[in-house]
């Protein structure tokens, strides 16, 4: 199993989602985070006054998938959050040693079901 968390622009969450649901992804945590890459930020224009934006607005996804599933659900994510333009954000993938439901106790990749 591995743990994938994708860092990527807001507008894009509800495409993503649907890509990843299409796939048979049924699980997912996202959060709202800040975080800045190459382009360090922008500068916007608030009430006549400039104001830098060192840290912009991302989300992260984060789910567990199978090792089967790994590179279909990577393309997916790649694919749907795609732009082309800097601050697409980033997909990164780790192993995971266990899952385990509280609920039943059951562990492994029926967890992921």
């Amino acid at each position: 199993m591995k743990q994938i968390q994708a860092v990527v622009r807001p507008e894009k969450l509800d495409a993503i989602k649907e890509a990843l649901v299409a796939l048979g992804i049924n699980g997912m945590t996202v959060t709202p985070v800040q975080g800045f890459g190459k382009q360090m930020g922008h500068t916007e224009v608030y009430r006549g006054v400039k104001v830098e934006a060192r840290l912009l607005t991302k989300m992260q996804i984060t789910t567990v998938v199978t090792d089967q599933s790994l590179d279909s659900v990577i393309e997916a994510i790649r694919t749907t959050a795609h732009t082309g333009e800097i601050g697409d954000g980033k997909i990164i993938v780790t192993p995971v040693e266990t899952v385990i439901r509280i609920r039943t106790g059951e562990t492994g990749d029926s967890t992921l079901s």
